[in-house]
Order: structure tokens, then C-alpha cells, then sequence
């Protein structure tokens, strides 16, 4: 069940969501609210269910129990940019819109907030993975979203790429304020880039803490090191010093 709640500032509201594949329980009681203009990070194991749980935010997948409300504008951004490669960069940021003047307009206004305004007329083969990730976070732009979900959007990209992302993320959400949920692998991107962080562990959230980290959030800070403890400690992970 799937509905749309345009009547507070709450954006999603998710509760008692259940999940099966077969007789396998993959989100069981699930409930959360995300507030218009949050930052959430999702971290888990895998298998937790965060890709899942993604899934039935952005209408992909519609077999669940419990109840969803969740915006009608929301776009998805993948681990893969998904561009198709019969089509030049422009009109991969407007698949699925209507074929307008306005739109095509609206696409390449999107591309010039990724940096990427002399790339409209490119094919996507000729891009690197870091440009061809712009290029879906422009096509989710310029849909306008209340809801931006990213389902590992920088796993797959080298670690100075991931660094401008995070800054070029930032500051689009700063600009278009959509609540965003982030399902991430990664202790410090979640602890970089959110207001909250949640912790799925057997298909329920198990931890759910504000990110007070002062900015700029340096990874050295205590603060930082504080909380990326306690987060790895909840995903079953204990660091041992050795010195």
C-alpha cells in the first residue's frame, strides 16, 4: 500500500512494513518517518534489507505489508548511473519527461549544477564513472523531488572522485532541499554527509541517532571517531588497536 501525505512536514511515513521472499522475512515491523529536507543514511550488513526497503520507497516494488506514505515526486539514483547509451547526455536527463522546449531547458540548467553543461550533447561512453554519476543525480534533479533516494551512489567511484561528490551532493541538497534517504555500505560517508543515521540489522532499524558532529565533520575530530565507534560496534564490527 503505497499513498502520498501532503498534510505535515513529515515526507515518509513507514510503518509495520514487512517484506518476504518466500517463507525468508527480509523487513520485518519496519517503521520510520523522514522529515522534509532530512538527510537519512541507511547502513547495514547485507542482506539487511536497505536496497529493499529502498525499493518499495521509490515504487519499485509494490508486494510489501504495512503502510508507506511517501511524496509523488521522488527520484532514484543507483550505484550505476544507468545512462542509455544509444542517447547523448541531454536526453538521458530527460528520459521519461515530456519532449519540451522547458524541459530540455530545465535538463541543461540540472547539468550546469553538476558542472557538466558542455556535456549535453556527448555520448555517455565518452564519459568518466564520476561525470556519468552527475549526469543521474542531474536527471533526478530536474524532476524536482521531495524524496532523493541513493542506493550506493558513490560505491563504485576512487576515493578523491567520492570526496567531490560528497561536496557536489551537499550542496544540491543544500539548494533543492528534498528529504533524502541514503542506503550506504560506508560508517564515514554516512557520518559525512547526514542529519541521521539509521542501523538496519534483520530487517528492523536497531539504532537511530542525530548526527551532531559539528561541521566541517573532520574524520579526526573526537566527535567523529566517538560516533563511528558506536556505529560499527552496532553493525558487529569491533576495531582493535594494536600499538
Amino acid at each position: 500500500m503505497t499513498a502520498t501525505d501532503l498534510t505535515t512536514d513529515t515526507v515518509v511515513t513507514a510503518r509495520d512494513i514487512r517484506k518476504r521472499f518466500g517463507d525468508h522475512i527480509v523487513i520485518d515491523g519496519f517503521n520510520l518517518d523522514i522529515r522534509a529536507g532530512e538527510f537519512v543514511a541507511m547502513l547495514g550488513r547485507s542482506g539487511s534489507g536497505k536496497s529493499t526497503f529502498l525499493r518499495a520507497l521509490g515504487a519499485l516494488d509494490g508486494d510489501f505489508e504495512g503502510e508507506l506514505r511517501v511524496p509523488e515526486r521522488r527520484a532514484i539514483v543507483f550505484q550505476e548511473p544507468r545512462l542509455l547509451p544509444w542517447q547523448r547526455v541531454l536526453t538521458n536527463v530527460t528520459v521519461g519527461l515530456p519532449a519540451t522546449a522547458a524541459v530540455r531547458g530545465q535538463a541543461r540548467l540540472a547539468l550546469g549544477e553538476v558542472n557538466l553543461a558542455n556535456k549535453a550533447k556527448v555520448w555517455p561512453r565518452t564519459l568518466s564513472g564520476g561525470e556519468a554519476q552527475r549526469v543521474a543525480l542531474a536527471r533526478a534533479l530536474v524532476r524536482e523531488p521531495e524524496l532523493l533516494l541513493l542506493d550506493e551512489p558513490f560505491g563504485a567511484l576512487d576515493a578523491l572522485t567520492r570526496i567531490k561528490m560528497h561536496a557536489l551532493l551537499l550542496a544540491l541538497c543544500k539548494r533543492h532541499k528534498p528529504a533524502v534517504l541514503l542506503v550506504t555500505h560506508d560508517v564515514d560517508e554516512a557520518i559525512l554527509l547526514a542529519d541521521r543515521v539509521i542501523v538496519l540489522t534483520d530487517g528492523a532499524i536497531s539504532l537511530d541517532v542525530e548526527v551532531t558532529v559539528a561541521a566541517p565533520r573532520l574524520r579526526d575530530s573526537h566527535e567523529f571517531a566517538s560516533l563511528r565507534r558506536r556505529l560499527l560496534v552496532e553493525l558487529g564490527v569491533h576495531e582493535e588497536v594494536q600499538l
